[in-house]
């Protein structure tokens, strides 16, 4: 019987443990040997989640200098992504970094150079491109059914994106912004389908346009103050928008003492930087365009692709899990329904997770490249700094 792999997480709130721990801990090729994370508190609450004791650590250095690991999962914050991820590296350790790599290309070229350094696999947890839809997408334009791609455009609606205001997220010197937080998804597929031409250039639009103060949902009574978190808020029968932490996850008062935490603040009065909605476009060195939307107020979550080739399109919607083929010349249209698969995001987490773990072993080639991750990044960097500074910025500005 071959040894199990040891595996450490980095992070552990809803990501690290409802995607990658829950699926670790259920591996019988896996063992969870040490969590990481500063709030001890909700450590212990995330072990009793997946029903796991691992040794618990407060920082990365006292768990690199006591583990002897074979991988670690790292989702940390995203601004802790490069010191995480060089630390992980230089130990020789495996790494799959979910997506950002970094907040910013300087933090990825320090995880790259880290990566070149060692010998080990360090993938980014591109999750988007494990869905059976857009692996099927992806089928298609390779088989160049659609022609030459020389336009892309998605719009992702996302319901849920507006607690992103509640969270860590809404911080631009946490999560690099949305455009890299959010974004870095989209960018990558971007990058994906058009098999990695460089970018040139982007501009970008966004904004708070509803999830301000001038917005709230219910009428104030006279000396009754709304906020600051849900959970506290007055109104909070009264908010269509109210999203009270759950306790049991390690969100409580116990664990919010420790580090002044909360992810249930009121989306319309907390202090944020981000945006709510917002447009990016993308220009590659081929001539292909790209445009990326994000709205984070809608009653829907659903991202819908158009692909526009010189033999014709493709129209997609990941929700419904559709694809509609228009060929350029002909009325006929070819439509694929994809069956749905089990686990987080579509069944994409799982896949990923399997892909990495495959990869550790030595029989699947790491197709999630920290040279990727720099892409990605880049561009949600660029869109950050073209919509604070209202410009188009290029990329050489960023990479040289």
């Amino acid at each position: 019987m071959s040894k199990k792999l040891k595996f450490a997480i980095i992070g552990t709130g809803g990501r690290g443990i409802n995607a990658f721990g829950k699926a670790l801990a259920e591996n019988d090729g896996v063992e969870i040997v040490a969590f990481c994370d500063p709030n001890s508190v909700r450590m212990k609450a995330a072990a009793k989640s997946i029903n796991v004791s691992p040794n618990m650590y407060e920082s990365v250095e006292q768990m690199l200098e006591n583990e002897q690991l074979d991988a670690c999962v790292i989702t940390s914050p995203d601004c802790c992504h490069a010191e995480n991820a060089v630390a992980v590296l230089n130990k020789g350790i495996n790494a799959l970094i979910d997506k950002p790599l970094a907040t910013t290309s300087a933090g990825c070229r320090r995880i790259i150079e880290a990566a070149e350094k060692s010998n080990s696999i360090a993938m980014i947890g591109f999750n988007l491109r494990h869905t059976a839809v857009l692996k099927r997408l992806k089928q298609i334009v390779s088989d160049g059914i659609l022609g030459r791609v020389f336009m892309i455009e998605n719009r992702e609606f996302y319901d849920g994106g507006r607690t992103y205001m509640a969270r860590w997220n809404r911080k631009y010197e946490i999560s690099g912004g949305l455009w890299v937080h959010k974004g870095s998804h989209d960018f990558d597929i971007f990058n994906w389908l058009l098999d990695f031409p460089k970018p040139l250039k982007v501009s970008a639009f966004a904004g708070v346009n509803v999830l301000n103060p001038d917005n709230l949902p219910f009428k104030l009574e006279n000396g009754v103050k709304p906020g600051p978190t849900c959970t506290e808020c007055p109104y909070k029968k009264k908010c269509p928008d109210v999203h009270e932490a759950v306790a049991a996850a390690g969100w409580n008062d116990e664990a919010a003492a420790m580090d002044g935490y909360k992810k249930d603040l009121c989306i319309y009065l907390s202090d944020k930087d981000t945006h709510d909605n917002g447009f990016a476009i993308v220009e590659y060195e081929n001539g292909a365009k790209a445009m990326h939307m994000e709205c984070f107020v809608t009653p829907i979550s659903d991202r819908r692709y158009t692909i526009i080739g010189t033999k014709g399109q493709a129209e997609v919607s990941l929700h419904e899990r559709t694809i509609l083929i228009r060929p350029r010349w002909s009325k006929e249209t070819i439509s694929y329904d994809i069956p749905e698969e089990e686990g987080g995001h579509g069944g994409a987490d799982p896949h990923l997770l399997e892909s990495f773990i495959n990869a550790v072993k030595g029989v699947e080639t790491n197709t999630s490249t920290t040279e990727h991750g720099l892409l990605s990044t880049v561009i949600g960097e660029a869109a950050e700094i073209s919509r604070r500074e209202e410009r188009t910025v290029f990329i050489k500005e960023l990479l040289g």
